[in-house]
This record gives structure tokens, C-alpha cells and sequence, in this order.
């Protein structure tokens, strides 16, 4: 089962880096989107400064929404889906391979440029640490549930609306605890319950989210 999750990890990797014009895509809207805020709010840095882990985090979020459409429908167009579904190995195992390898090539980038992100917005030196953590244990929750409402729409018409209508309620919490972990440290009271609820988060996505995953494929498939 390892070489099936290897191979179909390695395969959308590649997928990816041959179309890596989609990657910089989802990275420019996330400096784009995080960009405008001080045009529309205002360029006071103690307003910028206020504003930053949630604007961060929005920005982060729309991201994700923004390149989950890309998940599961080029395998659908090419007949790959329906294969893997009816081989022998475990859907929820090579869903969670390509799950991976959505979050590497899309939340990994928006991960790690975050922190310049945050020092345009002067984000204080005290929360890069924790906003850098929060976006790691968060942003593979939102593939993970994005995963399952991707799969619910696919090959529907006017799919991306629906898709965004199904999984923007399942990302406010995440929404919440992620800039709340931020703010909780800069505030002095500490970001180690938010960040204990994204890891329990997370914990549960990965239990739970491959296999409701899976049978919303079959369904979409049939």
C-alpha cells in the first residue's frame, strides 16, 4: 500500500510541476489579495498590524477555495478516477496521496511566504513564529474538507459556486482558531490551546475526510 500512496503522490507532483502556471496563480492571488487590504483600509501601521492575522489568514483561505476545482477533475476528464476506483487498493489511501500533493504544491507555497506577507502588514516579530505554525496545521484541514466538497461537485455545472457554498461554513472554524492563535500570542495569553484545537482538527480531517472522500467520488462517478 506504501508503493500505491508513493506512486500516486509522486504522480501528482509532477502533474503539478508541469502545470506550475496554476501554482503561481493560487500564490500571486494570495500576495494580491493580502496587497489590497492597505489600500482599502488604510496604511496605519497600528490598523495594519491589528488586521493582519485575520487578513493573512482570509487571504489563505480564498487561496485554497481558489485551486480546489484542480483537484479531482483532470483525473475525472481522462478516465484516471474511474481506474483508481476500481483497483484493489484502499480509496481512502490514494485519495489522501493526492490530497498530500495538493497541499504541497499549493499551501506549502502560500506557508512559507506568509511571513513576508506578514512583515509588509508589520505583523510584530513575536507572531511570525505561531502564524508560520497555525497555517501549517490549518491549511491541510481546508484541502482536506475541500477535498470532500471537490469531490461532491464533480463534473456538476456551475460546480466551483456550489463547491464554495458547501465548504466556506466548514472553514470558519479553522478561520477562526488559525488567526486566534496569532492574536492569542501577541495578546500575552498564550496560542497553545488554538493551536492543540487545529492539531486535534487536523487529526480528525485525516481520519475522517479520506473516506467520506472516497464515497463522495463513487457517487459523483456513477
Amino acid at each position: 500500500m506504501l508503493s500505491t500512496f508513493l506512486a500516486v503522490l509522486r504522480r501528482d507532483l509532477l502533474l503539478a510541476w508541469r502545470g506550475r502556471a496554476d501554482v503561481l496563480v493560487t500564490l500571486a492571488f494570495f500576495i494580491i489579495v493580502v496587497c489590497l487590504f492597505p489600500f482599502g483600509v488604510g496604511a496605519e501601521p497600528n490598523q495594519l498590524r491589528a488586521i493582519a492575522p485575520g487578513v493573512l489568514w482570509v487571504a489563505a483561505l480564498l487561496a485554497c477555495l481558489l485551486s480546489l476545482h484542480r483537484l479531482f477533475a483532470q483525473d475525472y476528464v481522462d478516465g484516471t478516477l474511474e481506474q483508481l476506483l476500481l483497483s484493489r487498493e484502499p480509496a481512502a489511501l490514494w485519495v489522501t496521496a493526492k490530497v498530500l500533493a495538493f497541499w504541497l504544491s499549493t499551501g506549502l507555497p502560500v506557508v512559507a511566504v506568509a511571513p513576508a506577507m506578514a512583515l509588509l502588514l508589520d505583523l510584530e516579530q513575536g507572531g511570525l513564529a505561531v502564524l508560520v505554525l497555525s497555517l501549517t496545521l490549518g491549511t491541510p484541514i481546508l484541502a482536506l474538507l475541500g477535498a470532500v466538497g471537490a469531490a461532491l461537485t464533480l463534473g456538476l455545472r456551475g460546480g466551483g459556486m456550489l463547491l464554495a457554498l458547501l465548504v466556506l461554513p466548514l472553514f470558519v472554524p479553522v478561520l477562526i482558531f488559525g488567526a486566534g492563535a496569532v492574536e492569542a500570542e501577541l495578546s500575552g495569553s498564550g496560542a497553545a490551546a488554538h493551536l492543540l484545537l487545529l492539531g486535534g482538527g487536523l487529526a480528525g480531517a485525516l481520519a475522517l475526510a479520506p473516506m467520506a472522500c472516497a464515497a463522495a467520488l463513487r457517487i459523483s462517478t456513477d
